[in-house]
């Protein structure tokens, strides 16, 4: 007997091709069929008679592990799953809760928690990858979950919070750990070369631990060196690391931040004004360029045998730490250090005045030449605070720096090391050219989205403190409505191949992504005409409309406006 029989819905296989209208039969947490109901009894049946049925979607940049192995974690990643999401790719920019390391614990335990406010001593009994995968699926997991090697614990691990490249007995011994981790069930490599440590590494380091990869067939993942005027080499590191070792390599999130040099604060003010017009009325610039050329690049480095995939987030408001808007020198020393440096005057006047001067050049390793000093490139009004941790700046979430440092009479610089100060080093920031979410900058993605070989991410960061961003209650119904049925830029095939046929074939997830007989029963059901993402900025935490149905092996995980979560479906998917 089958345990769901779902009748007469538009399949959406997530392969690409055009939908059908078919019946679909789920069996001990498996697809039995996808086609022609040949009348086996079901337990339940459901009709999708003018439903979309496709694969549940395929998440390839999370960091729902820094949260998926709490015991409260089905209440803080519900939003996920309401958008329809069943896998995530956790362990993203060189972050992840392990392994903790033996050689230079303690820095590791800092690093993690000054992201995650996670008192790791008491939260995380773990050493190992394997250690934490086993705990997650022991305690039962609301998601598939799959999780990167983080190259930034590695690093710390042999270096310490020194600033230097890695001696070679140094890189030999990360190969060493990483060989572990992908032994354990990690199923790949994450690197963040925008922030510390991964901003001290070099090309040669990375080259050296894909040979690693290549043993183990595990994909090499990169937060980029850089997203602005030197992404063409950054893409070319990827691009490097990827063929030489003959390994598959994936560009995280990707997008594109100008540099105008000495005219940029007289453009970002002409900018401001299309983006307040735009309201009313979209100026018809043709921002999607540079973004498509940097799209093409990848695609001829794989004519070329390098495997490099990409994602891209629906959005034009980024988010990260506090901290990384700081030149990488400032943070020397771990968090008592840079908390020092930020209390000391004189160090505040070296760092503005490296924010403000600095000058960006490749590599983006010595001294003022970080890659996105965004403070320089967007102005100090793109930041608005994120999360804080204590309830006397509760208030200033969702805020803008300019105006908070408005009303303390500081100027936006001194106001963000006095919020560093007060909250013990814990602040994230949203950042935006102008107002998040216009429809203005929106255009400089839309090569991205509308490419078939772009997959789509969140970047989720639910910790249970702070303003979530949009994306992480309704990126892919946003995604879906926004680019599919109202702009028109792809067509619904297109788009759920995207957003779970690709990933997952690309980060080798088998039997994910795809509906047909023997994948994993991991299914969605949403109604085209009513999907809508009713998440904004101001309002973030607001579920979708549309999504009716969401299966995660087997079971029914979201049924109309019933969450069951008790059920911690999820599985652990380990590298081969």
């Amino acid at each position: 007997m089958l345990d769901i029989l779902i009748q007469n819905g538009t399949i959406v296989d997530g392969s690409g091709k055009p939908g059908f209208t078919a019946d679909l039969g789920i069996e001990s947490g498996k697809i039995a069929f996808v086609g022609k109901d040949h009348g086996a009894p079901a337990a339940k049946t459901l009709d999708a008679t003018g439903k979309i049925v496709c694969p549940g979607i395929v998440d390839p940049h999370s960091h729902a592990d820094l949260t998926i192995f709490r015991e409260d974690h089905p209440a803080r990643l519900e939003p996920l799953v309401r958008q329809g999401i069943t896998t995530f790719v956790g362990g993203n920019c060189g972050l992840s809760m392990a392994p903790l390391g033996t050689k230079h614990r303690p820095d590791i335990r800092q690093y993690i928690e000054v992201f995650t406010n996670l008192d790791t001593e008491k939260e995380c009994p773990w050493e190992s990858m394997g250690g934490f995968l086993d705990s997650i699926q022991s305690r039962g997991a609301l998601l598939n979950t799959a999780v990167l090697a983080p190259h930034g614990l590695l690093r710390i691990n042999q270096l310490g919070s020194e600033k230097r490249p890695a001696a070679s007995e140094e890189i030999d011994a990360m190969a060493d750990e990483l060989d572990r981790a992908l032994e354990e069930g990690a199923i790949g490599l994450s690197t963040g070369l925008q922030y510390f440590p991964g901003n001290q590494s070099d090309t040669p380091e990375l080259v050296r631990l894909g040979e690693v990869l290549k043993k183990h067939d595990a994909i090499f993942t990169c937060h980029l060196r850089s997203y602005s005027n030197t992404l063409g080499k950054a893409l070319d590191e990827v691009i490097e690391v990827t063929r030489k070792n003959g390994i598959r390599g994936q560009v995280s999130h990707l997008f594109w931040l100008p540099d105008y040099g000495v005219f940029g604060p007289a453009i970002r003010m002409m900018l401001h004004g299309l983006i307040r017009l735009s309201k009313h009325w979209t100026a018809p610039v043709p921002l999607a360029f540079p973004l498509a050329q940097r799209v093409e690049q990848v695609l001829r480095a794989r004519e070329q045998n390098a495997n490099v995939g990409m994602d891209v987030m629906p959005t034009t408001t980024a988010f990260t730490h506090l901290l990384a808007y700081f030149p990488p020198w400032a943070l020397d020393g771990g968090r008592e250090g840079v908390l020092a440096r930020l209390s000391d005057p004189g160090a505040r006047v070296q760092m503005r005045r490296a924010i403000e001067h600095g000058k960006a050049r490749w590599p983006h390793i010595e001294g003022d030449s970080w890659s996105m000093n965004l403070l320089q490139l967007m102005g100090y009004e793109c930041a608005r605070i994120m999360a804080v941790v204590s309830e006397k700046n509760k208030p200033l979430e969702g805020r803008r720096l300019v105006d908070i440092a408005r009303e303390r009479g500081q100027h936006p610089f001194d106001t963000a090391c006095d919020l560093l100060l007060e909250e013990h080093g814990h602040v994230l920031v949203f950042a935006s050219m102008g107002e998040p979410e216009d429809t203005f900058t929106e255009r400089s993605t839309f090569a991205p989205l509308a490419h078939p070989e772009v997959a789509i991410s969140t970047d989720t960061i639910l910790m249970g403190f702070g303003r979530p961003s949009p994306l992480f209650y309704g990126c892919y119904p946003k995604f879906i409505r926004r680019y599919v049925r109202e702009l028109k830029l792809l067509p619904l095939e297109t788009a759920i191949r995207k957003i779970t046929g690709l990933p997952a074939e690309h980060f080798r997830l088998e039997g994910r992504g795809r509906l047909e007989a023997g994948a994993h029963a991991d299914v969605l059901i949403f109604d085209f005409d009513r999907l809508a993402n009713h998440a904004t900025f101001d309002q973030p935490d607001r579920f979708p409309a549309g999504i009716e149905h969401v299966f995660i092996n087997g079971a029914h995980v979201v049924e109309g406006d019933v969450f069951r979560p008790e059920t911690r479906p999820g599985q652990v998917i380990r590298g081969r």
